[in-house]
């Protein structure tokens, strides 16, 4: 049994190196027996690779080697022509770049690399003929393409595309069709649906050997086949045998007014959750258009999302550095949407709310002008637009709306108001036992002041400062108005709310599900 690796250089400390003996099926998983007397299991896919003979690297005091499991298996006779094989947790993959032999090549990051292994070579043709392909056992040239699979024309639509997948996917399940012909369809689908995915596909379409990227930046589990770099830190693939991205279902609520709407995508993404949902218009089937994003911002309405998130990320520069950023986005094949009950309603009035800002437009600057330099009350407010010609049902707290604000929040304090003033961009909440001041946007946190006795020259004094001047006590301004502290807008509602109770002195026992 040999202690080093390929090249001679020695193994890390907590890296186990052994002999196989021979393999034992049991149930789902496969005992691989070593010559020391040892045993591991390994899956049984993993197990179909192994040989007596074969030299197996693990890290140490491994018992069970899962799907996310390092683990190094090297071929010792060369006679045999059979490459070695790597499994690992892989990070980031890198988008196309060439090598010093020219070869178009992504290089995909192996998490924690404790076997010393710290990057998977992949050349791009190695990414196209098992991402891009019906038919992994066939050649490129004999591929059957991806719309030919959907039935669909090249220049489908999105919408166009679901909708073959699910026809398509009722045809393979009502023909009883393997399990292999529906991953198949679902693989094309997840491809064509994401616009730089599909973008990819046509290009190796026209030009096979054009480069080919790693669908969603990696993230997942890589079983590959190919051979250890000469310092064993790189492992250079020529086949890829198996690939499984992290993934998790979930189910949760997202505000229209969060969507961005395109021609032929509704794009959400929620960045305290680190989440993208891409939706097309047999997905979300409302007949929307770009002109929404002029006033989605009026519209409470949330649509239910159940379906299968996988992690993704890409490198962005700042600061003379480069740093990763990472999200999960929605796998386009297993997603469903839940509508309102009233959703055309809620559509209807925003419309309507946001036609009467256009026609409005010189009175509400006016009335904006006037809350810029005083804090006024809504009644006055009220007034004050009846008097400038604006309908007697028009709601004054749209006049600061922001598109990115919960309009739970707004509703908890509302209810709980006795008056509520409009100051710049800013709520001011009067209620029994406190004052909160909320800006009506992503990013702002909620301010807290103790009930003053005189609220009038509680708005004198808050007119006059800053939040800054306020947050470092400047001037002892913060004393003096009673400051308490702030309520941060995380991802959780809940949270938010629980919070504000126990600062209002209200039980906690119960609280509000946001809607």
């Amino acid at each position: 049994m040999r202690a080093a690796l390929q090249c001679g250089t020695a193994l890390p400390p907590d890296v186990c190196q052994r002999l196989v003996l021979g393999t034992n099926p049991s149930g789902p998983k496969t005992e691989c027996i070593l010559v020391d007397g040892t045993s591991i299991l390994v899956s049984n896919f993993l197990a179909s690779f192994i040989r007596p003979g074969d030299e197996l690297r693990f890290p140490l005091a491994l018992e069970a080697a899962d799907a996310g499991t390092e683990i190094y298996i090297r071929n010792p006779n060369p006679r045999t022509r059979r490459r070695d094989l790597f499994q690992a947790p892989i990070g980031y993959a890198t988008q196309p770049h060439k090598d010093k032999r020219n070869n178009v090549f992504v290089s995909a990051q192996v998490a924690g690399g404790r076997l010393g292994i710290s990057a998977i070579h992949l050349r791009c043709e190695t990414l196209r003929d098992y991402f891009y392909v019906g038919n992994r056992r066939r050649v490129w040239d004999r591929q059957p393409s991806f719309y030919e699979l959907l039935r669909v024309d090249s220049k489908a639509s999105p919408a166009d595309l679901r909708l073959a997948f699910k026809l398509r996917s009722l045809e393979l399940r009502a023909s009883r069709a393997p399990a292999s012909d529906l991953a198949t369809l679902e693989r094309a689908f997840n491809i064509l649906a994401r616009p730089e995915l599909r973008s990819c596909y046509d290009s190796l379409l026209a030009y096979p050997e054009a480069p080919a990227r790693f669908p969603y930046s990696g993230f997942g589990s890589l079983l590959v086949a190919g051979d250890l770099s000469r310092d064993g830190s790189t492992f250079y693939a020529s086949r890829i045998l198996a690939f499984l991205p992290e993934q998790r279902k979930m189910r949760f609520r997202a505000p229209l007014r969060k969507f961005m709407f395109y021609a032929e995508h509704g794009v959400h993404r929620d960045t305290r959750r680190k989440l993208e949902i891409l939706l097309d218009h047999s997905a979300l089937p409302l007949l929307w258009d770009s002109t929404w994003n002029r006033w989605k911002h009026l519209l409470a309405a949330k649509i239910g999302i159940n379906g299968t998130f996988i992690q993704s990320g890409k490198y962005y520069h700042r600061a003379g550095e480069w740093h990763l950023a990472k999200w999960e986005t929605a796998l386009p094949s297993r997603i469903e949407v839940q509508l309102p009950a009233n959703i055309n309603e809620q559509i209807a009035e925003a419309q309507k709310t946001h036609h009467r800002f256009g026609q409005y437009v010189e009175a509400l600057d006016q009335i904006r002008l006037r809350i810029e330099s005083a804090p006024m009350e809504r009644a006055d407010l009220q007034k004050l637009c009846v008097g400038l010609g604006l309908p007697g049902d028009f709601d004054v707290g749209l006049i600061t709306w922001r598109p990115d604000y919960d309009a739970f929040c707004y509703r908890q304090l509302s209810k709980r108001a006795r008056h509520l003033y409009l100051f710049r961009s800013e709520y001011i909440f009067d209620l029994e036992t406190a004052v909160i001041v909320e800006t009506p946007q992503l990013g702002h946190a909620t301010y807290v002041f103790s009930k003053p006795t005189n609220m009038t020259e509680f708005l004198a004094l808050y007119s006059r400062v800053t939040r800054d001047e306020i947050r470092h006590n400047h001037s002892n301004v913060a004393e003096k108005l009673g400051f308490q502290g702030r309520l941060i807008h995380g991802t959780s509602s809940r949270v938010w709310m629980k919070e504000l109770k126990a600062r209002l002195g209200e039980s906690t026992e119960y609280v509000e599900f946001p809607d």
